[in-house]
């Protein structure tokens, strides 16, 4: 007899703002029984309809991406475009749906709510687009393919090559790699990585419970009660689905690198605790809203010392020596926050947005961390503190103050942000968080000591972790478009925070309080 959902006992190793004088809703949550792919198709049937409404240009089409529903039967309809059948790159919008078909609200990526090109036809050849595709990689190319797109720049649409080169970096870290070439002049617009990086190595959460499926002598390492996620062992590989790892008595791993199981352990509980954490706390039913789980492979590579998301699936190396698995609770939570934000905004991994898109899996991989409530792997505000990447105990990234991590992460935002790696970028919004979380000056949570302090000198309160999470996951999946920034970030999070408490609630002046004090460009948005 086959049995489900069985716990195993295991050994782990470790932009747009509301009109003026809007009724506030008080705390939204998701409709009851909501049926996120039923409604995406819904949508989908009365685009044209909807185009029209919003008069978009000749030969525009809208494609339905995500539906978001609360329980007032406020819709945010989240949409890409194409133009004369090219697929357009940062043409993505959100319409907010009120009292049924109304249209209250629509936020443009950019501000572009006409991304018509005055030709179709290129100027440059394929071949010369697709040679400056693979030497903006800068590794050895084992594929190189090309098409047309309209690519919304921050100033105007423009038709361009979207040129993807694959291959594998010499850190092994493989890569997609998207080079936006103009069509007209050569110019190199802008390049996004499919692939997700997070840096690590394992770190113990002693005995924990695993969801896992079949009977003895052949149990499995997947969950049916969370969309059938499971493990794999790639068992060294670079590429496949490795081979599910199975069990004959139901009790994984030995809490031992040099048991293969270990690593499968940590990485399938920390899926676990990401996914109840996302379904628990913000009624988001997997990475893609759609019920549906993910993979998780682990044993990538020979001494891999990362981790990744590659738009389907978490990989994790073993570490330096292949003795320290990259399977910690927050780096899972990280990796598979960046799912989360692909099936949501679809964050630019460059400019502001590629800042956003980092923190928002640092914000979230601690969420997940705080809520495992694991008494070997407190919640903290240090991003892998204790993988041990710096060879001295010091933690990857630090919330608090991310300057400390010494790499050039910034604390507060100025405009030369954009400029930096995604990594760094995200300091500003970490530093939010933080700071909207637990306020400046000195304290002690959980064992750690922190002493933060805002970059405009204001001294305040925050308002809770729980509260400052609710906001950005709102913010996320209702406001955010790809090329979103810093701006972008206060506004949304602000008008979050109105619609989740109220206008003028001590949580919504907490939450601008906290983006003022790290220099964010003031909106329209007030509490």
């Amino acid at each position: 007899m086959t049995s489900v959902g069985i716990v195993a006992v295991v050994a782990a190793a470790g932009l747009a703002i509301a009109p003026a004088g809007a009724a506030v809703r008080s705390a939204p949550l998701p409709a009851s029984g909501f049926n996120q792919p039923a409604a995406v198709q819904s949508e989908q049937a009365l685009s044209a309809k909807t185009a029209a409404a919003l008069g978009l240009g000749s030969g525009e089409v809208l494609k339905v991406k995500d539906v978001v529903k609360d329980a007032d039967g406020t819709e945010y309809v989240r949409y890409d475009r194409t133009f004369n059948g090219l697929k357009v790159v940062g043409g993505d919008l959100i319409v907010k749906r009120t009292n049924g078909d109304t249209i209250s609200q629509v936020s443009y990526n950019r501000g572009a709510s006409k991304v018509g090109v005055a030709s179709t036809k290129p100027t440059l050849s394929q071949s010369a687009a697709l040679a400056k595709g693979a030497k903006a990689a800068g590794f050895k190319a084992t594929g190189n393919q090309g098409t047309l797109v309209v690519y919304v720049t921050p100033s105007k649409p423009v038709l361009a090559y979207e040129v993807v080169t694959t291959g594998v970096k010499p850190d092994q870290t493989p890569s997609v790699l998207h080079s936006f070439i103009d069509a007209k002049t050569g110019a190199l617009l802008d390049s996004d990585d499919e692939i997700k990086t997070g840096t690590g190595k394992s770190m113990y959460a002693g005995t924990v419970t695993i969801g896992t499926s079949g009977s003895a002598p052949n149990f499995v390492m997947k969950d049916p009660s969370r969309g059938n996620n499971y493990t794999t062992d790639l068992n060294g590989g670079t590429s496949g689905a490795g081979t599910t790892f199975t069990d004959a008595d139901n009790t994984w791993g030995t809490g031992l690198a040099s048991n293969r199981q270990t690593a499968g352990v940590d990485a399938h509980y920390g899926s676990q605790l990401t996914w109840d954490y996302y379904k628990n706390v913000h009624g988001r039913n997997g990475i893609f809203n759609n019920g549906a789980g993910a993979r998780s492979r682990v044993h990538y590579g020979n001494a891999y010392v990362n981790a990744f998301w590659d738009g389907t699936q978490m990989t994790y190396g073993d570490g330096s020596g292949n003795t320290h698995p990259l399977t910690a609770i927050d780096v899972a939570g990280h990796e598979m926050s960046h799912g989360v934000t692909e099936a949501t905004a679809g964050l630019n991994y460059s400019g502001d947005a590629g800042g956003l898109n980092e923190a928002t899996s640092d914000i979230f991989g601690t969420m997940v961390e705080f809520y495992a409530n694991n008494p070997t792997d407190v919640g903290d505000y240090l991003i892998g503190e204790k993988i041990n990447i710096n060879g001295n105990g010091t933690p990857l990234r630090y919330m608090d103050k991310p300057s400390k991590d010494g790499r050039g992460s910034q604390d507060c935002w100025t405009t030369g942000t954009k400029n930096l790696d995604p990594h760094y970028s995200s300091g500003p919004l970490n530093h939010w968080f933080y700071l909207a979380s637990e306020g400046t000056g000195a304290k002690t949570v959980n064992g750690v000591n922190y002493n933060s302090t805002s970059c405009n000198g204001t001294t305040f309160a925050g308002v809770g972790r729980d509260v400052a999470a609710k906001v950005w996951y709102r913010t996320l999946s209702t406001k955010l478009t790809s090329g979103s920034n810093y701006a972008a970030a206060r506004n949304g999070a602000i008008t979050s925070a109105k619609e989740l408490y109220g206008a003028g609630s001590a949580q919504c002046l907490g939450i601008q309080r906290a983006f003022a004090a790290i220099n964010a460009p003031a909106g329209t948005a007030v509490c």
